[in-house]
């Protein structure tokens, strides 16, 4: 995988996408290329593109945060765009911060030097309204999928160390977080390569 990754980097800056359910493993996998390849590489991830809080309480999508119509995804393909074309400069992007539960931009330096982005989210092959639009942005797309048990363990016990209670955590990675895991299985069918990750 690594040497797959290393490969769309070529003669410019090469965009890869991973994508696949909460709690699949997408940040494990993207952290472990980048550190394999050094400083050529960087993570940028969609989660740095959620909607603020206070803004999901006014739309009414406190309860969804995490769904797809609960990200700035015109901002996240407007940065992917800049990632490809502006290759001569600093572009900065956000992140997400867990133990805030809130975005903080400008966080990420994908510095000239880096020749592969690698970008990571649960709707990156989603085909809907304004996603569709990020998979033509993407050199190549792999899906992260393991055993369902074990990815709901992860979820859970992610939840608890940002300061969930046990049982909302489980009841958070069951219901809601599970409501977006279907909608990203079906976007499976669309990567380049699967990812299985125990």
């Amino acid at each position: 995988m690594v040497a797959r990754a290393r490969a769309l980097a070529g003669a410019g800056r090469g965009i890869l996408g991973v994508s696949g359910a909460p709690g699949a493993g997408k940040s494990t996998l993207a952290a472990d290329l980048v550190a394999a390849l050094g400083g050529s590489a960087v993570v940028v991830p969609l989660d740095g593109f959620h909607l603020h809080d206070a803004e999901l309480a006014r739309l009414g999508l406190s309860e969804r945060k995490g769904s797809p119509e609960t990200f700035d995804v015109a901002g996240y393909v407007a940065l992917l765009r800049r990632l490809r074309t502006e290759t001569e400069h600093v572009v900065y992007a956000p992140e997400f911060d867990r133990s805030r539960e809130e975005s903080v931009a400008g966080a990420i330096a994908v510095r000239p030097e880096h020749r592969l982005v690698v970008t990571e989210g649960n709707y990156l092959l989603l085909d809907e309204d304004g996603w569709r639009d990020v998979l033509p942005l993407l050199d190549e797309s792999w899906f992260v999928e393991g055993e369902e048990k074990t990815r709901l363990s992860r979820l859970v016990r992610r939840h608890v160390e940002h300061g969930k209670p046990p049982d909302l955590a489980r009841r958070w990675a069951t219901e809601s977080d599970q409501a977006n895991a279907e909608i990203v299985a079906r976007t499976r069918k669309a990567a380049d390569v699967l990812v299985e990750i125990g």
